[in-house]
C-alpha cells in the first residue's frame, strides 16, 4: 500500500502573515471552519476547488539559511507565464534567477522567493506548453 501527500508544510517565522501572502498567489482560502488568525503558529490554506494540495505554514525558531531542498513549481491557470511573474512580483516576490529561454525560445521558468525567502518557480502556462508542442502550421 502506498502513501499520499496530505499537505505541504512550509517552515516560517510568521505563519499568519505568510499564509495571507500566499493566498492570492495560489487563489487559496483558509480551510473552511478553521480560520487563520494573527498569532496562530500554524495556518493552513486550501484550494477552494479542491484540486490542489493544501499548504500548512508552521512557525519555527530558526530562520531560513540555505536554498530550499524542496520548492513549489507553479503553473498559471489562465495567464501566460510572464504575466503571472509580473503579478507575483507586484505582490512582493523577489527574483532569485531568471531561466526563461534556457532551453530555447518560449521555454524556461523564473525562480522567485516569498517574503521569508522560500523559493518557488513559475513555469509556462498549459496553453504555452500546448502551443510549443503543436507542430507548425496546425
Amino acid at each position: 500500500m502506498a502513501s499520499f501527500i496530505s499537505h505541504l508544510t512550509i517552515d516560517c517565522s510568521d505563519a499568519y502573515s505568510l499564509s495571507e501572502w500566499w493566498k492570492p498567489v495560489l487563489g487559496y482560502d483558509d480551510v473552511p471552519g478553521d480560520p487563520n488568525l494573527p498569532g496562530h503558529d500554524e495556518c493552513m490554506i486550501a484550494d477552494p476547488a479542491g484540486e490542489g494540495t493544501n499548504v500548512l505554514f508552521i512557525e519555527v525558531p530558526e530562520s531560513k539559511s540555505v536554498k530550499n531542498r524542496l520548492h513549489l513549481d507553479l503553473r498559471p491557470r489562465a495567464d501566460l507565464r510572464d504575466t503571472e511573474i509580473e503579478r507575483v512580483i507586484a505582490h512582493g516576490a523577489t527574483v532569485v534567477a531568471d531561466r526563461r529561454g534556457q532551453y530555447g525560445p518560449g521555454t524556461g521558468w523564473v525562480v522567485l522567493a516569498d517574503p521569508e525567502g522560500n523559493e518557488f518557480c513559475i513555469l509556462r502556462s498549459p496553453a504555452e506548453v500546448d502551443k510549443q508542442s503543436t507542430p507548425a502550421g496546425e
